[in-house]
């Protein structure tokens, strides 16, 4: 299985219109208040801090060049070539490494591991901008790559932030300017259930190991001025040796 050429083409399209700089998308917030505190909590329950870090849906990659600071070797992944031309031109210096890949298809999944060994992922708030049928196949991948010693960090919105999104998409004056894009290119957030997530950790053979909840920061401002936090998610998960 693997995506369907018109949610390809939305993520190309998307990215090929942002803009270059860090903050102009919505979810693009500054890795302090986002990967910052992801890292805090994930670190302490890596088995192997050594092992790659695959970030699985790394966009332009600003998250990507924060965690390849303190990892010793991270790869950003990407089911969209534009997005990595971005992340590309803001790491002229190579930081990290950049690939393209089909987080649902089961060979590229086991071609990545067969070059990487075993890894540890972060995935933050791509599944729920999956397609509903793609979601337990990009689960499985993260299975694959982080075989029997990696750990998966994933973050995703919670059931609470759909009421705050519906709310911003029909506001009377219309979207935010930087949540605009991502419905006008049909990549709309969908709706996982909270329940769903551990579900499909376990259909993939992996142990949820810990797991909270977060605020997870946008680009975006309310118009008195405030940033707009979505209530999210995150979960730890592995395989128990």
């Amino acid at each position: 299985m693997s995506v369907t050429s018109r949610y390809r083409s939305a993520w190309e399209g998307f990215w090929r219109e942002a803009p270059d700089e860090q903050g102009a998308v919505f979810w693009d917030a500054e890795p302090a208040v986002t990967a910052g505190v992801h890292v805090a909590l994930f670190e302490p329950h890596l088995t192997d801090p050594g092992l790659p870090l695959v970030d699985l849906g790394c966009g332009n990659g600003t998250q990507t060049r924060f965690l390849a600071d303190r990892f010793p070797r991270v790869l950003g992944t990407d089911i969209s070539e534009a997005a990595l031309d971005h992340a590309r031109h803001a790491d002229p210096g190579g930081q990290a490494g950049y690939r393209l890949l089909d987080a649902s298809e089961k060979s590229e999944a086991q071609a990545l591991h067969a070059e990487l060994g075993d890894a540890n992922v972060y995935m933050r708030g791509v599944l729920h901008q999956c397609e509903p049928d793609d979601r337990q196949p990009v689960i499985d991948t993260i299975a694959t790559l982080v075989g029997s010693r990696g750990r998966a960090f994933l973050v995703e919105l919670s059931e609470a932030a759909g009421p705050v999104l519906g709310g911003l998409a029909q506001s009377p004056s219309g979207p935010p300017p930087k949540l605009a894009p991502v419905f006008r290119h049909g990549i709309a957030p969908g709706e996982v259930a909270d329940a769903a997530v551990p579900e499909y950790l376990r259909n993939a053979g992996l142990t949820v190991l810990a797991s909270g909840e977060l605020p997870l920061t946008t680009t975006e401002t309310t118009p008195d001025g405030e940033r707009i936090v979505l209530p999210s998610r995150w979960v730890l998960a592995g395989r128990q040796n």
